[in-house]
């Protein structure tokens, strides 16, 4: 019997099962190489309950029950289990991890990490702030929505966003949480509405995950087209996305977490490095929002919510 701990910064301990399609497309990836939760495999949950100031608690609280192998499902979250521990196995989802500080190679990792990167690189950030600006032109008063640690950062998402904003021409400025929550994002919206923000975009943080439905309908109340890091944001009401696959992203760790459990060095294991990005539209939300959608826009993406 191996004993794994998932370990999500937001997601609900109760809702990291079969009944969220994203963990059913782990669950049934290592039920399909032969780990099944109840015969071989002990799974326990953890989630970090979107209170970033706790993450470190909480990975020292993980680290203590001696799990074989820890998955941690954000980047941040990742680097404070590396600072925990050096001799569990970590598998992490992680935007560029090596400009977090995670590994210091893609190819070699090295250490006792390695994982999926859903990042193709920091260019992908002036690639959202452009489609935002077809569907709606002439920017001008733009925020990023992240946690207040990762607007902070010196490189990165944030960084990568404000410097494509600059040669865009469009002022970009942060609206940042302390702490991810449902009841942290309304005072945020409400600020934006107040300062007649006119576009958004959405960091691609996991913590946000767990809030899909209440970040979509605060974008669409306030009237402020929003561009998001995952399809499933589009899927429930969200403007529109240039995303990688969650499903595969899970898939792919789930394989991972079998290679490890097998006896697998991860240190010697690359990083797996997402290469194809869809552009999902949203066009119900566009015409709700007044919003126009551009036939060259339209006919670009891989597909059209209606």
């Amino acid at each position: 019997m191996k004993r794994i701990a998932l370990v999500s910064p937001g997601t609900k301990t109760s809702d990291m099962n079969n009944g969220n399609r994203y963990f059913r497309a782990f669950f049934e990836e290592l039920d399909r190489l032969g780990y099944v939760e109840g015969q071989n495999l002990s799974v326990e949950r953890y989630s970090g309950e979107g209170r970033i100031k706790h993450f470190a608690d909480l990975a020292h609280d993980v680290v203590g029950t001696r799990p074989d192998l820890i998955y941690a499902m954000s980047g941040p979250l990742a680097l404070l289990f590396k600072a925990a521990t050096a001799t569990i196995p970590i598998i992490a989802i992680s935007a560029d991890p090596i400009a977090l500080g995670l590994v210091p190679s893609i190819a070699r990792p090295g250490g006792n990490i390695t994982g999926v990167s859903v990042d193709a690189g920091i260019q992908i950030w002036g690639k959202r702030l452009g489609l935002l600006a077809e569907a709606r032109p002439h920017l001008a008063n733009a925020r990023f929505l992240s946690s207040q640690a990762l607007w902070e950062r010196t490189s990165g998402s944030a960084a990568a966003v404000q410097e494509a904003a600059r040669q865009a021409g469009i002022n970009m400025l942060g609206t940042l949480l302390t702490t991810i929550s449902e009841q942290a994002y309304k005072p945020a919206f409400r600020l934006m509405e107040q300062d007649r923000v006119d576009s958004l975009v959405v960091s691609d943080e996991p913590d946000h995950l767990p809030y899909l439905k209440a970040i979509t309908e605060l974008a669409a109340n306030t009237r402020i087209p929003a561009v998001y890091p995952y399809r499933a944001f589009v899927d429930v009401g969200g403007l529109m996305a240039y995303s990688t696959d969650l499903v595969d992203v899970q898939q792919r760790c789930a394989n991972l977490v079998y290679r490890v459990l097998k006896g697998d060095n991860p240190g010697d294991i690359p990083f797996y490095q997402q290469t194809r990005f869809e552009l999902i539209i949203n066009l119900k939300t566009a015409k709700a929002l007044d919003l126009p959608m551009p036939t060259t826009l339209l006919v670009r993406a891989d597909e059209v919510i209606e």
